[in-house]
Formats: structure tokens, sequence, C-alpha cells
């Protein structure tokens, strides 16, 4: 559903994506981690559409996302850092806006927003103006505006940041629901104990490279190799960060 071959991204001298590749198979939930100014959001910028890339070619659902942009991105949904909603207006209102974006109309729309709405715990304050919601609630409906057309892929960079308990357990819930549907996500986030809970695969990412990729299973396994040579503490996916960069995921 996503494949990336040997994306690269300037910006004059700098670079910011320097030749990755990697692919999200349907139902497989992808882990992107690594540090601020590792290349993460240049790279979902780029997935999405919204930065053409340098060099490299990337498809979604087997649309290529430069030359054949349209139908790429109507099989996609993204959940961006920063939310992307209208505050004077309804939680309602702003799904039906970007249901309509994506396409969808009449009953089709009708349904689609009360789902979603009731999937995301915000069905009894639907009506209410968004500027009214918490930081959590607003972090869920970002969310629920990624998924209402129901994508094939979806990209979400880092949708849990400062979310309450119970809006972080609303949003990983249906993120693995969407998984188990068939659907291929690209996740990014600073917590690595949210990540080994969630994730499937995936790819450590630092000054633009891929430093690591490989399921759980594998990267553990490397964790531990690590722990033998220099008498790292227990194998996790943020002890191996740490020993691969040198770098806090929270800088």
């Amino acid at each position: 559903m996503i494949e990336v071959q040997g994306l690269r991204k300037t910006y004059g001298d700098r670079v910011a994506v320097d030749g990755i590749s990697f692919q999200v198979e349907p139902g497989r939930i992808f882990g992107l981690l690594g540090p601020n100014g590792a290349g993460k959001t240049t790279t979902i910028s780029c997935l999405s559409g919204l930065l053409k890339p340098t060099a490299g070619t990337i498809r979604i659902a087997g649309h290529d996302v430069v030359t054949d942009a349209r139908e790429a991105k109507r099989s996609l949904g993204v959940v961006p850092q920063e939310l992307a909603i209208y505050l004077e207006i309804s939680a309602r209102e702003n799904l039906r806006y970007w249901g309509g974006i994506q396409g969808l109309s009449g009953k089709d729309l009708d349904d689609r927003v009360e789902t979603i709405l009731a999937r995301v715990g915000l069905a009894d304050r639907a009506k209410e103006p968004v500027k009214a919601f918490s930081g959590g609630m607003k972090r869920r409906l970002n969310l629920a505006i990624g998924l209402v057309h129901e994508p094939k892929v979806v990209l979400l960079d880092e949708p849990t940041v400062g979310v309450d308990p119970q809006s972080r357990g609303h949003i990983l819930e249906l993120i693995r629901e969407r998984a188990a549907a068939g659907c291929a996500v690209l996740y990014t986030t600073h917590y690595m104990g949210e990540a080994e809970g969630l994730c499937d695969d995936f790819a450590i990412i630092d000054d633009g490279r891929i430093i690591a990729e490989g399921d759980l299973e594998e990267l553990l396994a490397r964790a531990g190799d690590a722990i033998q040579r220099h008498s790292v503490p227990e194998p996790s996916l943020e002890r191996l960060f740490l020993h691969l960069t040198g770098k806090e995921l929270r800088e």
C-alpha cells in the first residue's frame, strides 16, 4: 500500500531526507521513529503530496504521488501533528466539511460522520464549537477527520502528543481497528512504550537516513547484541535508539 524507494528531500544545501526506502503492507502498522529533526515529518509531507521529493518515488495504493497525485490522495488519510480543525464550528460540521472534500455526500457522508464521532467518543459533544474542547478532544477530532472517508492508507504524525490517558486509549484503539480492517498505517511517535505496543514493523531514522529496520523481535535482538557488547541495560526500542544515535527521543 505504501512503497517508498530512494526518497530524498533537500532544501538548498541541507538534506532533510537522504535516500530512504521502505514499504508498509495492508493491515500493518509501521512505526517511523526518530528524534526531532530526524526527517519524519518531511517524509510524511512527501508521502501526502505536500512536498515534492527531490529524488526517489512514492506510491500510495499503487499510484505515484507526483505523477498520479489525484488518485493517490483518494486512498489517503492524513493526521498531522498540528491540529487541522476549525475552532469556531462544531465537531460535526468539521467532519462534514472535510468528508465533503474527500468526495462524500448525502447519506454516506451523514453515516460516516456519526459513526466516527461515536468511535472517537465525541458523539455527545458533536454540536459544540470545537474551541470549547479540551486538548485531548481536539486530538480525537483531528484523528476522526483523517479517517472519516475510511482511507486505505493513513499517515499519522505524533497523534497522541500531550493527550490525556482516555483520549490516548481512544486514538490507539481506533488505529488498531483500521489496521485490522486492512488499512496500511504509517505512525510516528516519540513514545517508545506506545510504539512497542502498537506497531508491527519499525524504522529508526536519524539525520534523514534509516539506521535500523525490522519487526519488534528483530530490533530487540539487535538491542540485545548492543547489551552484550556495551553493557547497555535491558533491551528495548529506546535503549537501541540511544545506542544507535546517542540522542534522547525528546530534545
